[in-house]
């Protein structure tokens, strides 16, 4: 099952805490899958407001077709150097189309607040998250942290 954005924070706030830093404000990847079932990768600006984790797009982007035929996703966030940088965040899980007006300009709205540029044409999905990781880089050995929305004991 996937969750909203505060559902995920409700069951494990210190990853969520971390992939707000490693998402809001930076490029990440958006991995969707073409109709021949490969997969396809996106730049993409992802954006948290309120109790959501959003992208928005071009109508015109491969991206809106491939996530309203199917709505799976795996989203990555950039990192800063070969060594990882400030540690690596990727969320998995399914997207949903935002149609209804209301929903778009609430959201758009606060996009706008924390300095992003929306055009009303734009499509926006959430990002329902069933997944989540955190690898960070210091010592000899990467640090992992997982999340499953499954478990119910939160972080593994």
């Amino acid at each position: 099952m996937a969750l909203m954005w505060s559902q995920f924070r409700g069951a494990a706030p210190d990853l969520s805490d971390f992939g707000k830093e490693r998402l809001q404000g930076r490029i990440s990847y958006l991995a969707t899958i073409r109709p021949d079932g490969s997969p396809r990768v996106h730049p993409v600006s992802p954006f948290i407001a309120g109790d959501h984790l959003f992208v928005y797009m071009e109508p015109t982007s491969p991206k809106v077709k491939d996530l309203r035929r199917d709505p799976r996703y795996a989203l990555h966030c950039a990192v800063e150097d070969n060594a990882g940088g400030q540690g690596e965040f990727c969320v998995r899980g399914h997207a949903a189309e935002v149609p209804d007006a209301s929903g778009r300009d609430q959201a758009f709205e606060q996009a706008r607040a924390i300095g992003y540029h929306p055009l009303e044409r734009y499509v926006l999905f959430e990002l329902k998250i069933a997944e989540a990781m955190s690898t960070l880089y210091e010592g000899d050995r990467p640090e992992r942290l997982k999340w499953k929305s499954d478990q119910s004991s939160g972080p593994i």
